[in-house]
């Protein structure tokens, strides 16, 4: 099957995609900071520059896309028909790279939770397991 836009048009799109400040992070901090949380974003001295950090609690939130990092619902199960080996290793890459960083936060004592893309359409669900992460006796 062949690509239904340019190559420019292509590059275009790739480009305009954003690592931070995507719609399911912005929504995930968003509901946070309602809850009363407040937090730090991205901070460069900690392992992959997490999305939220929780200093005082020592906990960490992750906002992933499905898509990108290979979720194992529908929306990460979509393997793209044009340039599929670049695609595979990419996602495989994104992949690795995130149980690397996770697995250096926590050797540093860092809780990590992991919230999906598709998570962050319930927001009902989506704020019962941050109140059910964030609470002081959870851990």
């Amino acid at each position: 099957m062949t690509d239904v836009h340019t190559t420019e048009q292509r590059s275009r799109n790739m480009a305009a995609i954003k690592c931070k400040d995507t719609s399911p992070e912005l929504i995930v901090r968003s509901l946070l900071h309602r809850m009363g949380f407040r937090y730090r974003l991205h901070r460069k001295d900690l392992p992959g520059r997490p999305d939220i950090v929780l200093t005082s609690r020592k906990k960490i939130i992750e906002v992933r896309g499905c898509f990108w990092h290979m979720h194992k619902c529908r929306y990460g199960k979509v393997t793209p028909a044009t340039n599929a080996a670049f695609w595979a290793t990419k996602r495989l890459s994104n992949v690795k790279r995130d149980k690397r960083n996770q697995k250096n936060l926590e050797a540093h004592g860092w809780e990590v939770l992991v919230v999906w893309e598709c998570v962050t359409k319930d927001l009902n669900s989506l704020q019962q397991r941050l109140t059910q992460f964030l609470s002081p006796d959870a851990g």
